[in-house]
């Protein structure tokens, strides 16, 4: 069997275990209510699992209040007077129908402009934001990339933005490409900055040691900072909390 799937209880807490052919156990919490995931490689026994998630109580439980705390944006309807974000400042909405075609623009230093055809749903005014999210987010990070890369002495990564529920970013060194959260497009440039330097340190440090830290700590001395308010940031989404152990 590849994957097996079953509930643990650890102290009364329930966890969701899965196994599968993995090198190391990882441990994330879910938004919003604080679930609890631990995979794990099948050779790792279930009292080492319980241990594992038993010294990481008070970690589980920060995340969970983090959860609890974090302002989540309101649910938005793409029409005129809404405030929608753009690399950390907010900016009005004003919607215009009747042309042939989708259009998103800045307009001043408070306006963020949207023309749509006159019969454009809910669901395609957001896809044509999104979709200028995501180009305005990809040039941006294509050249924080090529900046980072070069102080780290490795060559530029192949730039993918797409919608994530988990996490900000994730990184594939054997691809030499780099994933950004699409919602990244929303938060000040300094935390897109933070995660493509996080997910390029990850080409030669995989795991989140010492030798990672360091690296990060010489690069953007700030990061921890830029993290928390990362963190703090209100979200029309809530990435996971994960460590690998």
């Amino acid at each position: 069997m590849d994957i097996e799937t079953r509930t643990l209880w650890v102290g009364g807490m329930s966890i969701d275990l899965v196994r599968k052919s993995i090198k190391n156990l990882h441990l994330a919490v879910y938004p919003p209510d604080g679930r609890v995931r631990v995979a794990a490689p099948w050779h790792v026994s279930e009292d080492a699992i319980r241990l594992a998630v038993a010294t990481r109580i008070a970690w589980i439980n920060r995340q969970r209040r983090n959860f609890k705390a974090q302002e989540r944006q309101a649910e938005r309807r793409y029409i005129s007077g809404e405030t929608h974000y753009f690399l950390g400042r907010g900016y009005r909405l004003h919607v215009t129908s009747g042309g042939a075609s989708y259009r998103v623009r800045l307009a001043g230093a408070n306006k963020l402009e949207l023309a749509v055809p006159t019969d454009a749903d809910r669901d395609a005014r957001e896809q044509a934001v999104l979709r200028w999210h995501r180009r305005e987010l990809r040039k941006r990070a294509e050249t924080e990339a090529a900046k980072w890369a070069t102080r780290l002495g490795i060559e530029p990564p192949v730039v993918g933005i797409k919608q994530m529920r988990t996490k900000w970013g994730t990184s594939n060194p054997s691809a030499r490409r780099i994933w950004l959260n699409l919602e990244l497009a929303q938060k000040p440039p300094r935390c897109i900055a933070y995660i493509v330097l996080h997910e390029l340190i990850h080409f030669e440090h995989r795991k989140h040691g010492d030798d990672f830290v360091a690296k990060l700590d010489v690069f953007m001395p700030n990061w921890r900072a830029i993290r928390s308010e990362l963190n703090r940031l209100p979200l029309a989404s809530q990435p996971s909390r994960e460590v690998r152990i």
